[in-house]
C-alpha cells in the first residue's frame, strides 16, 4: 500500500511538473539557417533567453536573410513570427514596407557600429564589412583596390553568390555600384571571365573556396578570425581595398501582430543585452553591435579595419534594387 501511494504522489508531481512545462509560453523567432544551425549562436541565444524569460524561445528557420523577407511578404498577418533575426540592412526599407514590424522602446545608445543608428523599427544585432578573403599562401599580392580586381585581366577568379538570393551578393552588387556608379554593368562584363560562379548563398561559395575553386570569395573582413580561432590557422586574410569596404548590418524585428508582445519586447531589449552580443563573435563570426564588456577576442585582434564604410541607403536600395539586379544580369549573362 505504501509503495502504491508512493507511485500515486510521484505521478501527480510528474503530471504537475509536465502540464507546468507545457504552460510555458512558447516566443517564435523566425532566423536564416545558419543562425540557428549547429555552429551558429542560435544554441546560446536560446539558452541565455530562457534562463530570464520562463519561456520557450522556438527558432523557424529560412535559407537566408531575403528568404525571410519572402516568407513574411506571403505570410502576411498570418505568420506565426514574433520576432524576426537576421534581416538585413539593404532590405530594410522593403521589410518596412510589408508593414508587419512595430515600432519598438529598446535603448539603442553607445553602439559599436561605424555609423550612428537612427531607425525605430529595427535593432542592429551584429555587423562587418563585406571583403574578399584569400588564402595568403597561395595568393602572395592580392588586389589592393576593387578597380585592380575588376580591371586585371590576369587577376584572381573569384566566386561570388547571386544578389538575388544572398545578403553578401546584394552586397556586392551595390558595392560595383559605389565605385563604378553607371559603369557599374561594364565592370562586370569586365570581371565576368573570372567569376567561377554565383552560388544561392555564402555556405556555398565559401566551402568553394576552401576547396581551391577560387583564389578569392566574396564574404567579410570577420572571417579569417574564425580560421585563427577554431582551426589555429593565420593564412586566410581579407583584403581592405582602397575605394573602402562595403558595410553590412544584420538586423532584429518585433512582428505587429505577436501573439506573445511582452515577450517579443522583452527579446528585443535582450538582443542589445551582454548574453547575446557576447554570443556574436564566435558565434555568428560577426561583430557585435553592442561591445560586451569582455570585449572582443583575441582571434578578431588583426580583423582588417577599412579606412571608409560604403553605403546606400534601405530607401535608396529599394529604389535602385530591380535596375542594379537587370543590369548584372545583362553583362553576366553575355
Amino acid at each position: 500500500m505504501l509503495n502504491r501511494l508512493v507511485f500515486i504522489a510521484l505521478s501527480l508531481c510528474f503530471a504537475t511538473s509536465l502540464a507546468h512545462a507545457q504552460t510555458k509560453p512558447v516566443l517564435t523567432a523566425y532566423t536564416y539557417s545558419s543562425f540557428a544551425g549547429k555552429y551558429g549562436p542560435g544554441k546560446n541565444v536560446k539558452e541565455r533567453f530562457e534562463a530570464i524569460c520562463n519561456c520557450e524561445l522556438n527558432w523557424v528557420t529560412a535559407e537566408d536573410a531575403g528568404s525571410l523577407v519572402g516568407r513574411l511578404r506571403l505570410e502576411g498577418e498570418g505568420t506565426k513570427a514574433d520576432v524576426v533575426i537576421g534581416l538585413d540592412m539593404n532590405l530594410a526599407a522593403e521589410a518596412k514596407a510589408l508593414n508587419l514590424f512595430a515600432s519598438y522602446a529598446t535603448d539603442v545608445k553607445d553602439l559599436s557600429l561605424p555609423i550612428q543608428w537612427t531607425d525605430d523599427t529595427f535593432i542592429p544585432f551584429d555587423w562587418g564589412y563585406l571583403a574578399f578573403v584569400y588564402d595568403s599562401d597561395k595568393l602572395t599580392n592580392p588586389p589592393k583596390s576593387l578597380k585592380e580586381l575588376v580591371e586585371n585581366p590576369n587577376g584572381p577568379k573569384i566566386v561570388l553568390q547571386d544578389p538575388r538570393t544572398s545578403a553578401p551578393g546584394l552586397g556586392f552588387l551595390l558595392w560595383m555600384h559605389k565605385v563604378y556608379g553607371d559603369q557599374a554593368d561594364k565592370a562586370w562584363a569586365q570581371l565576368k571571365p573570372r567569376i567561377v560562379t554565383f552560388t544561392k548563398g555564402w555556405s556555398e561559395a565559401y566551402g568553394l573556396f576552401l576547396k581551391g575553386e577560387a583564389d578569392m570569395v566574396m564574404s567579410y573582413t570577420t572571417s579569417p578570425a574564425y580560421h585563427i580561432a577554431i582551426e589555429k590557422k593565420n593564412n586566410y586574410k581579407a583584403a581592405a581595398f582602397a575605394e573602402g569596404n562595403y558595410l553590412h548590418v544584420e538586423l532584429a524585428g518585433m512582428v505587429r501582430t505577436s501573439k506573445q508582445p511582452e515577450l517579443a519586447r522583452k527579446f528585443m531589449a535582450f538582443v542589445l543585452s551582454e548574453p547575446f552580443q557576447s554570443a556574436m563573435p564566435e558565434g555568428n563570426w560577426m561583430m557585435p553591435a553592442k561591445m560586451p564588456a569582455s570585449g572582443l577576442p583575441s582571434a578578431f585582434k588583426d580583423v582588417v579595419r577599412p579606412s571608409t564604410a560604403l553605403l546606400y541607403t534601405p530607401e535608396e536600395v529599394q529604389q535602385n534594387r530591380r535596375a542594379f539586379t537587370d543590369g548584372w544580369l545583362n553583362a553576366t549573362a553575355r
